[in-house]
């Protein structure tokens, strides 16, 4: 199996996919590829989802949730467990495939207050490419009480280019 870092993603091709060689997997841009979203439950919590695409996995041991400095803060995250991989570099670790849900308890959170999520994490595609760590974030507004949870805000890709 091919294992390698892609360092910028976007438009990337793996050759040899599977053992064939000449067959070519075109591979999503990270942002795609485990899509970031989150919406405040209430002033305390917080439900991140990533949706990892097919054909690619996500490390457990390297999902971070922290608040951007100025507000409230996070808690420790509630990671569900993960399906077990030997993966040839890192030993035994827990992968996710598909959607995963973290509840992430906001620390000092005030209703009507803004709060910047930011989620790194670093996951693979079965082509045998790992991405480096990626950040992605979004901004929720925590509800009022009993106002029910806010709505599922996603995270913007990065600019492209040069400039941001």
């Amino acid at each position: 199996m091919l294992f390698g870092v892609l360092a910028a993603g976007v438009g990337a091709t793996a050759s040899g996919v599977g053992g064939v060689p000449g067959l070519e997997a075109k591979l999503l841009p990270p942002e795609q590829a485990f899509r970031f979203s989150a919406r405040a439950m209430d002033a305390k919590t917080i439900e991140a989802r990533f949706d990892v695409a097919d054909g690619y996995y996500l490390y457990r041991d390297k999902l971070r949730f922290a608040a951007a400095p100025g507000g409230a803060s996070l808690g420790t995250a509630t990671l569900p467990a993960g399906k077990r991989k030997r993966d040839e570099f890192f030993g035994e670790v827990e992968t996710y495939r598909g959607v995963v849900l973290v509840k992430v308890p906001v620390v000092d959170g005030a209703a009507g207050h803004a709060i910047v999520v930011i989620a790194d994490s670093q996951g693979c595609a079965d082509a045998g490419i790992c991405y480096p760590p990626n950040t992605q974030q979004v901004t929720l507004a925590l509800p009022a009480p009993g106002a029910g949870p806010g709505p599922v805000v996603e995270a913007t890709p990065p600019p492209k280019g040069l400039f941001k």
